[in-house]
Formats: C-alpha cells, sequence, structure tokens
C-alpha cells in the first residue's frame, strides 16, 4: 500500500508539473493559414492595414459605415475562419476588423495573455487612427476575454471613437475559475498562469455589454457566464441560443439576434 501511494503521488505531481509548464498548449491552437489578398477579395475583405508584413486581420466595409466593430474570435482557427461576422455586421453599417492574434494566421510571436492583450490594444488603436466613429468589441470565447480586457485600457480622451460597447460570446468569469470547473480533481485555480478575469477587466467599463450563451456549452459552463453577467454593474442584456453548444451557436447573417444586440448597443431599444 505505501508503495502504491507513494507510485500515486508521483504521478499525480507529475501529471501537475506536466499542466503548469504545458498549459499554454493546452489553451491556444493556433492556424497559420491566411489568405492571399486575391481570396479576401473574392470574399469583399481586405487585409488590413495593408502589406503581409503588417498584417493584423481582415476588413470590410471601410468607407460607407458610420462605427467600427472590431472582432477576437476564440482560442482556435484564425480570422478567416469568423468571416460570418464581416458579413453580418456590415450588413448593419459597421466596418468590421476581423483581428489576427499573434502566432495565428502566419503573424509573428508566440500567444499568450500578454502578447494578445498587448497586440490588441495596438490594433484598437490603429484602428481609431485610421477610422472615424464610435468602436464595439465583439468577442468569443477567449475572445470575449481579450476584448473585456482591452476596455480597461481606453485613453482617457478616448474622443469620439470610444469603445462604446463589448459583445461577449460563450464568455467565461475568469480563466481559474473556469479551470477549476472543468479540472475539479486538481487544483487548477492554482495550477493556472494566465488569469483572463472578465470580470476585473469589465469592473470599471461604462459602456453596454452584452452577453450570449448557449444552454448546451459544454466547454464554457452557463454558470461561468451568468456569474459574470450577475456581477456586472453597467447596462447589461443577455441573450440566451436554446440547443446551441460552444461551437454550433446561429451564425447566419439573417438571425435576428443581430440586429436585437445591435439595437442594444446603440441604445436604440
Amino acid at each position: 500500500m505505501l508503495r502504491l501511494t507513494g507510485l500515486l503521488v508521483i504521478c499525480y505531481s507529475a501529471l501537475l508539473l506536466w499542466i503548469y509548464f504545458n498549459q499554454q498548449g493546452m489553451l491556444y491552437f493556433p492556424n497559420q493559414f491566411r489568405p492571399s489578398p486575391e481570396q479576401a477579395q473574392v470574399r469583399n475583405l481586405q487585409l488590413w492595414p495593408g502589406s503581409d508584413d503588417e498584417y493584423r486581420g481582415l476588413l470590410i466595409n471601410p468607407e460607407q459605415a458610420s462605427a467600427t466593430a472590431i472582432v477576437f474570435h476564440g482560442n482556435a482557427g484564425t480570422a478567416w475562419d469568423r468571416r460570418f461576422y464581416a458579413l453580418a455586421l456590415s450588413r448593419l453599417n459597421y466596418r468590421v476588423i476581423l483581428v489576427e492574434y499573434p502566432g495565428y494566421g502566419g503573424r509573428s510571436g508566440k500567444p499568450s495573455e500578454t502578447t494578445i492583450i498587448a497586440d490588441a490594444l495596438d490594433t484598437i488603436e490603429l484602428a481609431r487612427q485610421q477610422f472615424p466613429g464610435p468602436v464595439t468589441l465583439w468577442g468569443e470565447s477567449l475572445g470575449a476575454a481579450v476584448a473585456a480586457a482591452s476596455t480597461e485600457f481606453q485613453p482617457d480622451d478616448a474622443r469620439k471613437n470610444a469603445i462604446t460597447a463589448v459583445v461577449m460570446i460563450t464568455p467565461w468569469y475568469s480563466l481559474p475559475e473556469l479551470a477549476q470547473a472543468l479540472y475539479w480533481y486538481l487544483p487548477a485555480r492554482r495550477l493556472t498562469r494566465e488569469q483572463y478575469n472578465n470580470m476585473h477587466s469589465l469592473a470599471n467599463f461604462k459602456g453596454r455589454t452584452a452577453l450570449l450563451i448557449a444552454t448546451e456549452d459544454e466547454i464554457i459552463p452557463n454558470r461561468q457566464s451568468l456569474q459574470l453577467y450577475d456581477a456586472l454593474h453597467t447596462t447589461k442584456k443577455l441573450w440566451t441560443f436554446d440547443g446551441a453548444d460552444h461551437n454550433s451557436w446561429p451564425t447566419s447573417p439573417d438571425n435576428a439576434w443581430w440586429s436585437e444586440v445591435d439595437h442594444f448597443i446603440k441604445g436604440s431599444e
């Protein structure tokens, strides 16, 4: 029994060490695909802000729109996979920037909380410099945390193109809390190095906040999203996708919820 107990302790300790040093590989799943300018043009998109060396994502509807929607995707795939945002939001008179993360889509760097948020802030500031009008941040899953963190650093002189709203799709409360919920048999809260604390990030946000959750979400339990929603002290509204899971919520531009969220974040409902 002593030998068995000792072996179990060794195995458990080895598992904890492996998770601690390899957790970024469990969180980020980058894809290196980047469309060519010609491929993007077929979909009415363009590489933004310009050449391959400057690439930060994809842009649609740059000239006609009165506001900018900046979209941060989840932890897998690329900005190219989220073209449905461009279709839906450009119909609502937004110019749309589908942001690509460091280490994704052929961009240099390695994904981490520090590098992704710093890069997101640079992207937002560049969009402010190039385009007039208010800015709304959209994010799904990991991207919701990036959007939330970006609101913490809104400059005091936010001018007319301030961040006015955040739309969070299948968000968590904080990453350590999510890790503990998923890996209840581990001291996951203590092991998690990346924080992505949405509640902390949004504590002082003055804009409107929309949360959208999938009732059958197998990745981020609804209680995580609802805990975040209940704790928010800003103007907020909740949408629920019945029967949808983490990756099957309705994305068609024809779905009514796009317009409903748009009316809410513009304060016109």
